[in-house]
């Protein structure tokens, strides 16, 4: 496009290159305009014209430069220029979008034949000649049928899963029945924990008490290693390991022939407590032999299960509740520490799927200003798994009973490592209280609450809880693989709390270090039976 002045100034032409000759022509008379206005006139066609040549190139690219006039271009600039445009693609979106809420609406027919693919679909369109409704009909019926399989396969991955993390490995089991067999034969395994001379510690209340309840020998281990490693004064620490029969001469034997000195271990059997008798805990043998209950956590979890109203993440909620462990004797033992352990005044309780990264002695200087129990509130944090737990998370609160008596909005808190008062425990009813709840859903056939042994303890220490800074305890490791693992190293206590346990192949395999780490690979017992570092 080219820009011609004459010499006089009084004519300005525009010419392309198209083949549009004279395409714009203004003659000026002199005595009308003045240079000054030339020059405005000039400036404001320089701005116009880029754009006026870009139209030109994009009717050209439309096949335009067929024009041979005007007037032709024209036709085609003008409604460009005055924003109207051809609407045919827009009746086609109308068309589809009709299209698609008819198939929609309607329902798909039975035994309709599928393609595999969206290229056998493709084909199958072609050969035989589908409109456009019918290819909408099958590409629906085929995206729900994947929908339908991809949705089983998150139920059965989540039930192989509860499988998995229901079962005791391989490895653990040998060690179990390895070190069993080590005790009946070896004098050195079955000597007396601790050594008689050692005895009048374990109701010493100047030490460091802590108190496991455990029938998993290779994780009681890492607890006590990474209490021992990490303590600023092990010589304080006194482990008083609770197991269950089967298990106690196997937990005895390794703790005998692999001593923590100088920390203390005292291993004793449920069966070598007096106090643990059918009388005094009645609700317990209730729940281990009642029918219901036990077909309950044992049964078929699938049965009655309508899984089409019901989300991956509901499922797996309820198959964790229905872990086997929530019934065992050795959960519920924490309700009854001040029984068992008469002589203590302060005591830290631990779950085995635990590790310690730093001295805990701090806790016994804990204040805990008239309450029972030190726990981290789960009700303050912004994942929905672990730390932003209220009573509504864990109970029913259509049941009547439910709805009297507890809040909804009431802030949970944690078990896993909490801070005991034995002699305030004393003066209250917390048992009396966890029993009678315990009574209560049972009754209701466990419409009150299902998850084991957290709902009681929120009811029974309800006023009782000193909240603690949530940098003590972590929780959630066995549950998420987004942990932060620079806020994993600096908490004082990791909590493998859900399915993912470091002991087992579903465990994550990125937070398996801060446990393994307290594992002796090199000791015989753990090398015969093959629990190698994963």
């Amino acid at each position: 496009m080219q820009l011609h002045v004459s010499p006089s100034m009084r004519s300005l032409t525009i010419s392309s290159n198209n083949g549009f000759i004279d395409l714009m022509k203004i003659k000026v008379a002199a005595r009308h305009i003045s240079y000054r206005t030339l020059f405005h006139t000039i400036l404001i066609l320089a701005f116009l014209l880029p754009f006026v040549f870009i139209l030109t190139a994009i009717v050209t690219l439309e096949g335009v430069n067929k024009c041979s006039s005007f007037d032709c271009l024209g036709r085609r600039l003008g409604p460009r220029l005055l924003g109207r445009v051809d609407d045919s693609g827009q009746r086609l979106v109308k068309d589809f979008y009709k299209i698609i809420n008819q198939v929609n609406a309607e329902e798909i027919p039975d035994g309709i034949k599928l393609p595999d693919s969206f290229n056998q679909l493709v084909s199958k369109m072609k050969n035989n000649q589908y409109d456009a409704k019918t290819f909408a009909l099958m590409l629906r019926a085929m995206m729900e049928k994947l929908e339908r399989e991809i949705r089983e396969s998150k139920f059965s991955e989540l039930m192989n899963k509860h499988f998995a993390a229901s079962s005791i490995p391989k490895g653990l089991y040998c060690l179990s029945l390895r070190l069993t067999d080590e005790y009946s034969s070896n004098a050195h395994a079955r000597r007396q924990l601790p050594s008689p001379e050692l005895l009048p510690v374990l109701s010493n209340n100047s030490y460091h008490h802590f108190v496991l309840s455990t029938d998993n020998i290779l994780a009681a281990s890492v607890v006590v290693n990474s209490a021992v490693q990490s303590s600023l004064r092990p010589e304080k620490i006194v482990f008083h390991i609770i197991t269950d029969k089967k298990t106690y001469a196997g937990m005895h034997a390794w703790f005998a022939l692999n001593p923590v000195s100088p920390a203390i271990v005292e291993v004793k059997g449920v069966h070598q407590f007096d106090w643990l008798t059918r009388e005094n805990v009645p609700v317990l043998e209730a729940v281990e032999n009642h029918h219901g209950i036990r077909n309950y956590y044992h049964g078929n979890h699938l049965a009655g299960a309508n899984l089409s109203n019901t989300t991956p993440r509901t499922f797996a909620s309820k198959l964790q509740a229905r872990s086997p462990k929530y019934i065992s004797l050795l959960n519920h033992l924490r309700i009854y520490l001040p029984e068992l352990f008469p002589n203590l005044d302060k005591v830290v309780f631990l779950d085995d799927d635990i590790v310690i990264q730093r001295d805990l002695s701090p806790l016994w200087e804990i204040d805990l200003w008239g309450k029972v129990n030190g726990a981290v509130e789960t009700c303050k944090g912004e994942d929905e798994w672990v730390m932003s737990k209220h009573f509504r998370n864990y109970f029913n609160f259509s049941h009547p009973l439910i709805a009297k008596h507890l809040d909804p909005d009431e802030c949970a808190w944690a078990y896993g490592m909490n801070i005991f008062d034995l002699r305030t425990w004393r003066k209250t009813n917390i048992r009396e209280t966890y029993h009678y709840w315990l009574k209560e859903n049972l009754k209701s056939n466990l419409t009150m609450w299902k998850l084991g042994t957290l709902p009681p303890a929120l009811i029974a220490f309800k006023g009782h809880i000193h909240p603690i800074d949530p940098s003590w305890h972590m929780l959630g490791l066995g549950y998420q693989s987004k942990t932060n693992i620079e806020e994993a190293k600096r908490a004082a206590v990791i909590h493998y709390n859900g399915q993912s346990k470091p002991w087992l192949q579903i465990g994550f395999e990125h937070l398996r270090p801060f446990w393994t780490k307290y594992v002796n690979y090199s000791n015989d017992f753990v090398r015969n039976c093959h629990i190698l570092e994963l």
